[in-house]
């Protein structure tokens, strides 16, 4: 029958697409059954076909399925499936047309496919009805067979989408998007919709998808919670009956994490705590802009939309800072730059401003404080009077002055007159200064009239107030010579003008200061006498600000400074259109004297003016007008006029200067101004449209309501023709314009100041029109902002300052922002109360605050009693500039809360005990304080530390403060808690106890804590060190446990780690290269040996296994360091190349990596074991040193010597673990003391015999009277190779005290080596019992339970040392072993046996000694040890050898197979002769036997030629198992391996050691140690009649002991002197004794004693005499009494009715007893007792073994069933008892 492999056989390689697949004709008539088509095609493969997925089978490509698409009922539909052969060789296959009808194909047939051809199969779907169709089409193969499936499937709905999404991680309030295709992979065209929870929202372009098509879906997502999102998003497609799709969402928000760095120059002004990020613009040019920029971080790895908003200023319209960014998204991990502008407008104005930075839908933000100064020009004039002195009309005289800017900013200046129209002219009248320089301007006087000549020029600057400078100038004529006006008569003419004096004209002031009424002061100014003035001080003139000079003249402002005395009316005047030829009216000027004298005004002719003045000089009375025309005379049409008329006053007496009296009277003259203005544009015309650039800023200065403020407009013209303009002030009377009028030459410009006065705080906006070239379509208005300040302070918190509650004694300081809401720098001052000065305190008590700039200062409050506060402090403001006039008084009020309280700390845990800390290590943890109070506490922390256990005072009292606190002192906040992190270093192994204090501290109350402190807690923890210890070892080879550790001195491995370490040990706490030379400094005094044994050269390497165990509380870091672990890495030229024979034995033991540790180190936690494989390699022959050390991390070093022996093949070696042997300690006068063993291990591959020289014995003996004290019962004896002999001892001390004896220990052809022997002989009155009862039992014996195992180890011993303790040399020792089979498929086969002294054999008992133990299973063993007869120390060692039980059986097997082809070899022979071959043309193999031992050797001679041979087994030789250390291991003897059958070799057993240790006593001395003990054990009894070694009690035993050893330790062999010591001795012992009163009570005593329950106290001889005496006494009775009963029985019942009831029952009674003392006879036989001992032994046997195997279960609680009563059983009268009882 055929197998069928699926899609996934064995051979099939995987899918694989093949676009070039030869598909067959898909639409037709159905194809014959012998037109297969081969390798073509009629027509272009379809997308959808194209991708359909390939598979193979055995070499076969084929469609993994053929699908039928848009189907109609009625129709056939054909497709064709392609095979190809893809494999190397020709295929061979069947198919089986589908099951169903609608599927058909043509008729069967086989297909043979060669490789790479291609074959077409028509299949052929017609459908009957509407529903899904599916069916399969089977290929056969000699592999198996496989299908392709076939599938018509009706129109459906279907949409592809991925299952998941995964969106970026987005930042919270931020939005992220993600796009995925959806695909309609149906038939039908599919309507789709979304439904998509919170924070995912869906988008689609589209929502209706053709088949086949695909569109992209937008996923985004805009989270308002940090976290992971997780939503499923459901899409809705298909026609009535909808169906859905699901889609993953996932995505990731966090919250942005923003910081603001200012990059430049650090701000002078940050203050701490509030505003610290500040971005100083420094001191800008006025009209500039600078641009600086502040970088935003995202620390967070989203990126992080933020909002950047500007502090909004009510009064503030027009913002000089700015930033075009409102909003951005800062990269995650990344920077956004954000400039920020600065653009100052007021000259000396200190702007401040402030930017909020925060991420958008966050509550972190960052206030940005931007700061900045407006700086302006700084120009002066050298001189600010220029004088001309006098010089003739006609002439002209030309002066300097020099204008300076002081500033690095640019200046506009522009003198006030018109160089065409004026005496005075400059040669630069209007120009920019650069910074930093200096112009010489010059200056011309060309007077037209004789007279004195005064015109105050003012200098206007922009955005700085103007200057004035005066031009003086005297003209002579040849008729006129006026006085020379110097700058001195103007000092005094302004001072008369304040008195009042210069509208007098200078005559009249003579004669008045001739008639006194005038006097001159110290000045030389004039004054009125003193009796006018009334005491008063004459006025003095004062230079007026430039400002209120320039604006308050009296002309452009109804106020004046000073009255006019010669006035002017029109200032300035429009022509307006004078065409040429139209003769325009005059414009009359009207001149008024306001002075009292006659004055002239001669007006300054302008030569080509178009604007021309008539008269031109007149004379006008006192106090009178005088009318002129100007006339308008234009020369050109289309052009503007401007020009400014210039006149100038003088009293006419000024005409000569013989008319001055005095020069005090001089009078200057008078200038007077009328700037005209006309144009000759026709009406239709347009006038030149003008070409300028106007500098005006948005708002006036901010100044003090009601006060004045100016500010200054440039008006520059850029073009190349004149300009004029005029301001319409009345369109705007609250603001004053001057110049109102005027005109600008090309390339100048015009500086105007404006004016205004607010009176309050409310901003009035004033709207200035500028025409400009007389034409209203040229008119700018100018747009101004004024507002007038007061005072405004912002107090934070409504003027409220909270302060938390406080510890009294304590201080809080909380920062208080006050902010300046004007536009106006105030100086502000901080007053508290003097009674509230130690409470409360502010830093800084004053400062000034700029411009809309806020301040934070700093408030402590410090409580000084337990109560509430409502404190009051008063902020005093005022205005920094002395100019503006501040308010008296003018304050507001803070109010300051505040509490004083008292609170304590507790600790959440009172008592933290930490358990056990590594010595020179650290424990770490956090003690949590709790204040439940209202008020923050600052306290200090103090520790006292106890430490108790065994210590040195002196010593722990050095010993720094092992606990120490990450902070003594702290702040808890109230209702909260507080971490304080302590580190515990234990410096010893001991129990610490830390109490620890705390007091509550105040900055002024630091000295006193410590008196009150209040306990807090308490911490314990203990010192401990890392404890290692080797609980078990185990080494390759017959050497038992007992052996291995005395090999390694475990004993005192375990008792080194049990100390504390040295301070030497701890110099390096963990492993550390820190050694520069090959044999690393020791720093432990602890050292040891591991000795490896021996073994011969070549042999096995020697493993030993140890299991390491943390017995202690803390993990242990244990490493074995070799000398080049401990060496650093050096560089070649520094290494020392002169190497010492230790350092070169060192180098090849380790180059040869003869030792091993696996692993080298390792980490154990409490209670967990791990084992360690200690490897030595026997390579070269000698002895191999290597010192290791034994590192434990914060514990213990110990330097371990590895050392092993490796011999020769051939030599006889004894391998010595030790050179000196401690035997067990003997009581002294004990009269049988124990033999005890000494061991010897042949390490060598030959036997050993030995001899013990006994020279130093006997002088031992001689020197202790002849005893013997050192007793050898073996002194000569051989040792098997690899296993150990027994030296038997006696021990004997004469006296209490230590023996020493050296003996020497002879190996034949061998060497000699001494051994100490060493024996205590202590005084059993002195010494306890405990303390030498044990000392024969090491401390390795305890720990019998068998814990480490060898890998590969089939079975395990429940124990490997068994220690039966102190017995009685006459009874029986019994104990339980388990022997396990730890494998779960196969059983194992055991034996016991005993590997060495195999004459103690019949010492012990194993039941069973051999078996078979199932998989998983336990069988017991039980071992008894049968009595010694002697006292002796017994340790025995028992080998259980365990096997697999299939290795056995085959090996069974194989030795059969051998034996029967030994027996078939010996019958068969070879044909060796080379010429046979050719003579018979026969050809048999040669086959030689072998040489081995199991094989039989043949000679050549004597070899049987035979035709027939048998062969042997096709396997290769077993490598004989030989002894360790043979060179020729796995070496053949015989020829070629394939030509030698071998004897099969047994299977290695798996060697188990059981050490037994045992002390047995002799009976009298067991009493007297162990009384309590002895009703523990049974004493047996012997059956035989010979006497036993027990008689020893009488002395018998020991002697007749001593009679088997040499004749010379005989007592015969004494010489005479020594029996008459011995005679004497014993003569005075018995005859103290028959004198001694207690002796001859205690005897008198004993005859009365009654027999003791234990008869077999007796001895045996006594107990077999009574016992045959009493033994044929009771058969005697017994054979009596049953006669004699039976007769009475007879007579009794004859004689029934005449016998009494009561006789009956005497007879009865004595009947009964005498039946009970012989039960009591037969009880007390030894085979009774041992009979029952061993019926109760095989009992207990029988249980623990149906326990161990589950039949029993002894733990489980007994079960009691509770009987009803019977009633009908009634107690009555009591039978009789019967005979049996």
């Amino acid at each position: 029958m055929a197998t069928r492999a699926g899609p996934h056989g064995a051979e099939r390689p995987g899918p694989a697409r093949d676009g070039t697949e030869m598909l067959a004709q898909a639409h037709g008539e159905p194809q014959s059954s012998g037109s297969f088509r081969k390798s073509g095609y009629d027509r272009k493969v379809s997308s959808r076909e194209a991708k359909k997925k390939k598979v193979i089978f055995w070499g076969i490509e084929v469609p993994e399925t053929l699908s039928w698409h848009g189907w109609e009922l009625g129709k056939e539909i054909i497709r064709h499936l392609t095979l190809k052969n893809v494999h190397g060789k020709a295929q061979k296959l069947t198919y089986r047309a589908p099951s169903t009808p609608y599927f058909f194909t043509v008729f069967q047939q086989p297909i043979t496919l060669n490789p790479g051809m291609s074959l077409t199969l028509p299949i052929v779907f017609r459908p009957r009805e509407k529903r899904d169709y599916e069916d399969s089409i089977f290929f056969m193969k000699a592999e198996g067979e496989f299908s392709v499936a076939l599938r018509a499937m009706r129109p459906r709905f279907g949409l592809s989408m991925p299952a998941a999404v995964q969106l970026p991680v987005c930042a919270v309030h931020n939005v992220t998007e993600m796009t995925f295709p959806v695909c309609n992979v149906g038939d039908l065209i599919s309507v789709f919709s979304w439904e998509t929870p919170s924070p995912f929202f869906m988008t689609s372009d589209r929502s209706t998808l053709d088949p086949g098509a695909e569109c992209m879906v937008k996923v985004t997502f805009q989270p308002e919670v940090a976290g992971v999102h997780n939503a499923v998003a459901t899409c809705w497609f298909g026609g009535e009956v909808k169906q859905k799709r699901t889609i993953q969402l996932k995505a990731l928000a966090k919250y942005p994490c923003l910081r603001v760095s200012v990059t430049g120059k650090e701000y002078e002004g940050v203050q701490p705590g509030k505003f610290q990020d500040v971005l100083c613009f420094g001191s800008v040019p006025v009209g500039t802009t600078v641009e600086k920029c502040v970088e935003i971080f995202n620390m967070s790895v989203v990126d992080a939309p933020c909002r950047i908003e500007q502090e909004k200023d009510p009064l503030l319209h027009g913002y000089v800072f700015s930033c075009d960014v409102s909003h951005g998204v800062v990269p995650a991990k990344g920077k956004l730059v954000l400039y920020i502008r600065f653009q100052p407008q007021i000259v000396g104005e200190h702007s401040t401003s402030y930017f909020t930075i925060g991420s958008t839908g966050c509550h972190l933000e960052t206030v940005l404080k931007v700061v900045g100064s407006c700086k302006g020009p700084s120009v002066s004039l050298d001189q600010y009077s220029v004088e001309f002195d006098w010089i003739n009309l006609g002439e002209s005289l030309m002066q300097t002055l020099k204008i300076s800017n002081m500033s690095d900013v640019p200046a506009f200046y522009q003198f006030d007159i018109d160089n065409k129209g004026s005496v005075f002219s400059l040669d630069r009248p209007c120009g920019v200064l650069e910074g930093k320089t200096t112009l010489t301007l010059k200056v011309t006087f060309r007077p037209t009239h004789p007279m004195n000549y005064h015109r105050r020029v003012v200098c206007l600057v922009h955005h700085q107030e103007p200057m004035y400078v005066d031009f003086l100038g005297t003209c002579h004529s040849d008729t006129a010579k006026p006085t020379t006006l110097q700058e001195r008569h103007l000092s005094w003419y302004r001072t008369n003008m304040v008195r009042g004096l210069t509208f007098y004209p200078p005559d009249i002031l003579s004669m008045m200061l001739k008639d006194g009424k005038l006097q001159m002061d110290e000045k030389g100014a004039l004054m009125l006498s003193p009796e006018i003035f009334e005491d008063k001080p004459p006025k003095e003139y004062f230079e007026p600000n430039a400002m209120t000079e320039y604006f308050y003249d009296g002309v452009s402002s109804d106020l004046a400074l000073f009255p006019a005395h010669v006035s002017v009316s029109p200032t300035e005047y429009d022509f307006g259109c004078c065409m040429p030829s139209h003769k325009a009216e005059p414009l009359p000027l009207c001149v008024t004297n306001h002075t009292k004298g006659n004055i002239t005004v001669a007006w300054t002719p302008s030569h080509g003016s178009a604007f021309q003045v008539h008269p031109e000089i007149c004379d006008m009375p006192p106090l009178k007008s005088s009318t002129f025309y100007v006339f308008c005379k234009p020369t050109q049409v289309n052009s503007l006029y401007a020009a400014e008329l210039e006149g100038f006053a003088v009293y006419k007496v000024m005409r000569h200067y013989t008319n001055i009296e005095n020069d005090a009277t001089i009078c200057p003259s008078w200038c007077l101004t009328v700037r005209l203005r006309a144009h000759t544009y026709e009406a239709e015309r347009e006038h030149f449209i003008p070409q300028y650039i106007l500098d005006v800023p948005k708002t006036f200065p901010p100044v003090v309501c009601d006060t004045d403020t100016y500010c200054s407009m440039l008006l520059s013209n850029t073009g190349t023709s004149l300009i004029t303009f005029s301001v319409n002030q009345t369109a705007c009377p609250s603001v004053m314009v001057k110049p109102s009028s005027g005109h600008i030459m090309p390339g100048g410009h015009q500086i105007f100041f404006l004016s205004t006065h607010p009176v309050n705080r409310v901003t009035q906006q004033h709207v200035l029109p500028l025409q400009l070239n007389s034409y209203p379509a040229y008119t700018k208005k100018i747009v101004l902002q004024s507002c007038g300040q007061s005072f405004l302070l912002h107090l934070e918190g409504d003027g409220n300052l909270y302060f938390k509650p406080l510890h009294i004694g304590t201080s809080s300081t909380r920062m208080y922002t006050i902010k300046n809401c004007t536009s106006l720098p105030m100086v502000f001052t901080w007053k508290i109360f003097q009674s509230h000065s130690k409470i409360l305190s502010v830093s800084p008590t004053a400062g000034i605050l700029q411009p809309f700039e806020a301040m934070a200062q700093a408030w402590t409050f410090t409580p000084n009693k337990e109560t509430k506060y409502v404190l009051h402090a008063m902020v005093f403001v005022s205005w920094k500039s002395p100019d503006l006039v501040s308010p008296k008084g003018l304050h507001y009020v803070l109010r300051v809360i505040g509490e004083g309280a008292l609170g304590t700390i507790r600790a959440q845990k009172e008592h933290l005990d930490l358990g056990n800390v590594l010595v020179g290590g650290q424990q770490s943890c956090s003690i949590v304080l709790l204040n439940d109070g209202i008020c923050t506490l600052n306290y200090i922390l103090s520790v006292e530390q106890f430490i108790t256990g065994p210590h040195n005072p002196e010593e722990v009292r050095s010993d720094p403060l092992a606990l120490e606190l990450e902070h003594s002192r702290g702040t808890i906040l109230a209702r909260s808690k507080a971490f304080v992190r302590i580190k515990v270093r234990p410096a010893r192994r001991l129990r610490y106890t830390w109490s620890i204090k705390y007091a509550t501290c105040t900055p002024t109350d630091l000295a006193s804590t410590k008196e009150k402190q209040q306990p807090l807690c308490c911490i314990v923890a203990t010192g401990t060190y890392p404890t290692l210890r080797i609980t078990d070892a185990t080494i390759t080879g017959s050497a038992s446990k007992l052996h291995i550790w005395k090999l390694f001195s475990l004993d005192t491995l375990n008792e080194y780690l049990e100390r504390d370490p040295t301070p030497g040990e701890l110099t390096y706490r963990v492993p550390t290269r820190h050694s520069t030379c090959l044999i690393p400094p020791v720093y432990t005094p602890l050292l040891l040996d591991f000795d490896f044994g021996s073994a011969p050269v070549g042999s096995e390497p020697t493993i030993a296994r140890l299991l390491l165990e943390n017995k202690g509380v803390v993990p242990v870091d244990w490493a074995f360091l070799f000398p080049s672990d401990q060496k650093m890495d050096m560089e070649h030229w520094a290494e020392d190349t002169d190497f010492t024979p230790q350092e070169l034995h060192q180098m090849r033991v380790q180059d040869n990596q003869l030792f091993s540790v696996s692993p080298k180190s390792g980490t154990l936690l409490p209670g967990q074991e791990k084992s360690v494989q200690l490897s030595h390699r026997h390579d070269f022959i000698g002895t191999d040193r290597l010192p290791v050390l034994l590192k434990i991390s914060y514990g213990h070093e110990i330097l371990l010597t590895f050392s092993s022996v490796t011999v020769e093949h051939n030599q006889r070696y004894v391998h010595f673990a030790s050179n000196k042997h401690h035997f067990a300690p003997i009581a002294v006068g004990g009269s049988h003391p124990p033999t005890q063993i000494y061991k010897l291990y042949n390490g060598g591959s030959m036997p050993v015999t030995f001899e013990v020289q006994l020279d130093n014995i006997v002088k031992i003996q001689e020197k202790n009277f002849r005893h013997p004290v050192f007793v050898c019962l073996t002194p000569r004896g051989e040792i098997p190779p690899g296993e150990t002999g027994h030296i038997e001892w006696i021990f004997s001390p004469l006296e209490a005290k230590t023996y020493l004896v050296d003996v020497p220990i002879h190996i034949l052809e061998g060497e000699s080596t001494p051994v100490t022997f060493q024996g205590v002989g202590y005084n059993p009155n002195t010494v306890q019992k405990t303390d030498t009862s044990s000392q024969f039992v090491s401390s390795a014996d305890y720990s019998g339970s068998a814990k480490l195992t060898v890998p590969g180890q089939a079975a395990t011993l429940s124990h490997h040392r068994i220690c039966l303790g102190n017995i009685p040399d006459c009874t029986k020792a019994d104990q339980l072993v388990f022997l396990n089979n730890i494998l779960k498929n196969t059983a194992v086969v055991f034996a016991w046996h005993i590997s060495c002294c195999k004459e103690k054999a019949h010492m012990l008992e194993i039941t069973p000694n051999s078996g078979i133990v199932q998989p998983g299973e336990s069988i017991p063993c039980f071992i008894t040890l049968q009595p010694t007869r002697k006292p002796s120390l017994c340790r025995i060692n028992l080998v259980c050898e365990v096997y697999i039980q299939e290795s056995l059986v085959q090996y069974e097997r194989d030795l059969h197979k051998w034996e029967e082809g030994k027996e078939r070899r010996a019958v068969e022979f070879t044909i060796t002769e080379k010429d046979l071959g050719t003579k018979r043309k026969l050809t048999s193999p040669s086959v030689r036997l072998s040489d081995s031992a199991e094989t039989e050797n043949l000679s050549d001679s004597s070899a049987v030629i035979r035709k027939y041979k048998t062969l042997p087994p096709l396997k290769s030789r077993p490598t004989p198992s030989q002894p360790p250390g043979h060179l020729e291991r796995g070496l053949l003897l015989g020829k070629d391996a394939s030509q030698v059958w071998v004897k099969p070799e047994p299977p290695k057993p798996l060697v188990l050691h059981l050490d037994v240790s045992a002390r047995s006593y002799t009976i009298e001395e067991f009493l007297r140690k162990f009384s309590l003990d002895f009703p523990k054990y049974f004493l047996s009894r012997p059956f035989s009649t010979q006497p036993s070694e027990s008689e020893s009690v009488d002395g018998k035993g020991y002697r007749n002991r001593m009679d088997m050893e040499p004749k010379w330790l005989s007592l015969a062999a004494a010489s005479k002197p020594e029996l008459e010591m011995v005679a004497d001795i014993l003569t005075g012992v018995i005859r103290s004794l028959l004198e001694n009163s207690y002796f001859q009570e205690s005897v008198r005593k004993l005859q009365d004693e009654p027999i003791p329950y234990f008869f077999q106290f007796q001895s045996a001889k006594s107990a077999e005499l009574q016992d045959s005496r009493q033994g044929s006494t009771i058969s005697s009775r017994v054979s009596a009494s049953t006669d004699l009963d039976l007769e009475k029985d007879g007579e009794r019942k004859k004689m029934s009715q005449e016998t009494s009831f009561s006789h009956f029952l005497e007879s009865y009674k004595i009947f009964h007893q005498k039946q009970l003392r012989e039960k009591e006879i037969i009880s007390r036989q030894p085979a009774v007792g041992n009979l029952v001992e061993l019926v109760l032994k095989n009992t207990l046997q029988n249980i623990l073994t149906e326990a161990s195997r589950g039949e029993v279960v002894l733990t489980a609680r007994p079960m009691v069933i509770a009987l009803p009563p019977n009633p009908s059983r009634r107690i009555t009268n009591p039978a009789p008892p019967s005979s049996r009882a």
